[in-house]
C-alpha cells in the first residue's frame, strides 16, 4: 500500500477509508462531500455552497499532499441532480482555469449525508 494522506483541514473519514494515498507519483483521492472539517456537519442546503466546500476539501488534501489543484489529472463529479450541472461547472471551473484535469461527472440517486455533491480527484507530481 502505499502513503497515507491525512489532515485536520478536511473532513475525517466517516468509514474504513483515507482521505488520499499516494501509489507511486500519483494520488488518488476518497470522494469528497460537503462537510466543515470544523463541525463534522454538512454545510448549507444549495449547490453553491456545497460545491464551494468540497472544492476546499479537496484543495487541502492536495496541500497535505504537497501538490496543487495544478496537479490533478482526472476528477470524477457525483451530483444528485443534472440540472445543477451548470452551477457545478461553473465554481469547479474556478479550481482548474488552465489545462483542466479530465472529468467524468453522473447523476446519482443520493450521496451519504444527503450530500448534493461529492468530488475525487487523481493528482500527479
Amino acid at each position: 500500500m502505499g502513503k497515507i494522506i491525512s489532515t485536520t483541514n478536511a473532513p475525517a473519514a466517516i468509514g474504513p477509508y483515507s482521505q488520499a494515498v499516494w501509489a507511486g507519483d500519483t494520488l488518488y483521492s476518497s470522494g469528497q462531500i460537503a462537510i466543515d472539517p470544523a463541525t463534522g456537519n454538512l454545510v448549507g442546503p444549495s449547490i453553491e455552497e456545497q460545491t464551494k466546500q468540497v472544492m476546499k476539501n479537496i484543495g487541502e488534501i492536495l496541500k497535505a499532499a504537497g501538490l496543487t489543484y495544478t496537479n490533478v489529472v482526472k476528477t470524477t463529479v457525483f451530483i444528485t441532480d443534472m440540472a445543477s450541472f451548470g452551477t457545478v461547472n461553473q465554481i469547479y471551473g474556478e479550481y482548474f482555469k488552465e489545462n483542466a484535469p479530465a472529468r467524468s461527472c453522473v447523476e446519482v440517486k443520493s450521496l451519504p449525508k444527503g450530500a448534493l455533491i461529492e468530488v475525487e480527484v487523481i493528482a500527479g507530481k
